[in-house]
């Protein structure tokens, strides 16, 4: 079976998989005719989950460390989840979240090992920076990676983190208008977890408003509609997710992938360079747009485009390439 990569950078506006889950049928499509990385924004849709067991659900900042041939990935199964959860969370919106544990420990039999607050207030900041794209600040790391530490020593082996979003995402996004205001400064967060500790992580906002709107919103972020809380997809997602290991000590390994699948016009990243380095095709979506103006014909001239994710697809397994 050959190994691609399906990613759609977080916060930056893409038409599919800038919402909640909204890529994930493409990539279940791409994951039933081979083994797949992906990032959790393809995948995560709140009280949902893309995620199959053909699926490696890595963040982004391990996933720059992969392509630059820095670490493998090594498979898992049932690994012990950590959660982090920020201080500033109300007593009961953090309530939701401890009930929301339970009810996926008791159906998918996820092993979410022990739980830490924070000492102190994490400090969230989001906005949307001059490019269009989200980002924003997070005024106390130290803390998160204090919790990180004591729950890794007590035996946890991923971390699912918890901050607290005071304000919701806003009427554009639930109409399915420009970016999701929080996915830049939630990458802020898994990516210095991920670069201080070197396990599988992943973040899901916790917003004071826990009631759930009956306005009909855009169909993409629908999931995020329906449920007072964003943790359940992280934990399904961490649960199986690949282990991070040394090079030579892995399964998979970026000399064996086999392609990579991007938005049209964010191409500027570590896994596309990286994989035309090593002279891999790289494909280019041109239905998928966002709110960069990164693209082949500027950048990278060895992309190959296509213009939908179902080419791409009928291009790799349906005509049955003998190439890859």
């Amino acid at each position: 079976m050959i190994t691609g990569a399906f990613i759609i950078p977080t916060g930056i506006g893409a038409s599919i998989g800038g919402f909640a889950g909204d890529a994930s049928f493409w990539a279940r499509k791409f994951a039933s005719k081979s083994r797949l990385i992906v990032n959790p924004n393809v995948v995560n849709a709140a009280c949902f989950s893309g995620i199959t067991d053909n699926m490696l659900y890595v963040e982004g900042y391990t996933l720059d460390e992969f392509f630059k041939g820095n670490i493998e990935l090594k498979p898992s199964i049932n690994n012990k989840i950590g959660v982090i959860f920020d201080k500033s969370i109300p007593k009961n919106v953090f309530n939701v979240h401890i009930n929301t544990i339970n009810a996926v420990k008791t159906v998918y039999g996820i092993d979410v090992c022990d739980y830490e607050i924070t000492n102190e207030n994490v400090g969230i900041e989001f906005f949307i920076d001059n490019s269009g794209a989200s980002t924003g600040n997070v005024k106390n790391l130290d803390t998160l990676r204090k919790a990180a530490s004591n729950l890794l020593n007590r035996g946890a082996e991923a971390l699912a983190i918890v901050c607290h979003f005071p304000e919701e995402q806003g009427v554009d996004y639930a109409n399915g208008i420009g970016v999701d205001p929080v996915g830049g400064v939630e990458a802020i967060i898994s990516h210095f977890i991920s670069m201080e500790f070197k396990v599988p992580c992943a973040h899901a906002p916790a917003f004071s408003d826990i009631t759930i709107s009956t306005d009909i919103v855009d169909s993409r972020c629908s999931a995020e509609y329906i449920t007072p809380t964003f943790l359940p997809c992280i934990l399904i997602g961490l649960s199986n997710a690949p282990k991070i290991v040394p090079v030579n000590y892995g399964k998979y390994k970026i000399s064996e992938l086999d392609y990579l699948v991007v938005p049209y016009n964010s191409i500027g990243n570590i896994p596309v360079l990286q994989m035309l380095k090593h002279n891999k095709p790289v494909f280019a979506i041109k239905e998928n747009k966002t709110v960069l103006d990164i693209t082949p014909e500027k950048f990278y001239k060895k992309c190959i485009i296509r213009n939908t994710y179902l080419e791409v697809f009928e291009e790799l397994f349906a005509k049955k390439n003998k190439s890859l």
